[in-house]
């Protein structure tokens, strides 16, 4: 009967630290196992703290660009962020981000928003969720004005051609599909890309509308080469957590905002980007 008693108590004792290890366990993992909308819209906390972060990458010219020698921010959706923050009535934050770090910095909420012209694509429409776009570009070239190997558009897929894209960009996935004689290469270093261009281990980098002009305006050794025809269009938006439809239909709304009342059309002509623009 002691013995009986005994056994009994211990079991009990057993199953109670089961259960104080269950609950500890479903308080710690719960958060994590609720949707984000059971566990509030970043746009609660937005409004709250009175502050909007926002993912940037600050070498992307006429987009989001920080010139190095004033620190001074300036492009397209450095223009729109700040109408935003002013639509939402609270202070901006901007959070320096790259093509690379994209979705690890909107996934673990490094900053609510990212807002420099994203390339909509299938793989990170499987991480992100898009708003409608604002704006849409083709692949374009450059090289430089002493290259003899490339004239025109048709010399680049050829044998024994280096072309350089930026590692993490929609350029890589895309050129690496395209090419069938040429060689790729997708450095991930500021700025290598140009650097390979330059220096005449690669005979062209691919590149977008916006960035052909920042290579235009600011290098003179730069030469741009144009498809004859359309390459490959992408369309680009802003992104956030997949999971927040608040927060996802508020970024929406602003885009249909800019779109309607002229300001989108107003930011892209200040930096030269109408050729460009999504209005509809």
């Amino acid at each position: 009967m002691v013995f009986f008693t005994f056994a009994r108590n211990r079991g009990g004792q057993r199953a109670r630290r089961w259960i104080a290890f269950a609950a500890l366990a479903a308080a710690v993992l719960l958060p994590w196992a609720l949707p984000l909308a059971a566990q509030g819209s970043a746009l609660d906390k937005i409004l709250s703290e009175k502050i909007m972060q926002v993912c940037i990458w600050p070498d992307y010219y006429g987009i989001t660009y920080r010139n190095p020698k004033t620190q001074q921010l300036s492009g397209i959706d450095i223009d729109l962020a700040r109408e935003f923050a002013k639509d939402l009535g609270v202070q901006l934050q901007f959070v320096d981000s790259s093509f690379v770090q994209l979705i690890d910095d909107v996934s673990q909420s490094r900053c609510d928003v990212a807002m420099f012209a994203i390339g909509i694509t299938e793989a990170r429409a499987k991480r992100l969720r898009f708003t409608q776009p604002h704006l849409r570009s083709d692949i374009y070239a450059i090289t430089t004005r002493f290259n003899r190997r490339i004239r025109s558009w048709d010399d680049i897929d050829k044998p024994g051609v280096v072309v350089a894209v930026a590692k993490g960009t929609y350029h890589e996935p895309v050129m690496r599909e395209k090419l069938k004689a040429a060689t790729l290469v997708a450095p991930d270093t500021p700025f290598a890309r140009e650097q390979e261009v330059e220096s005449g281990r690669a005979d062209v980098f691919m590149t977008d509308y916006p960035y052909s002009q920042r290579m235009l305006a600011m290098s003179d050794w730069a030469r741009l080469i144009t498809p004859p025809k359309t390459y490959h269009l992408t369309s680009y938006a802003y992104a956030v957590r997949p999971g927040d439809d608040r927060w996802h239909a508020r970024v929406e709304a602003f885009m249909r905002d800019i779109k309607r009342d002229g300001r989108l059309l107003a930011a892209a002509r200040q930096h030269r980007l109408t050729p460009i623009v999504v209005a509809e």
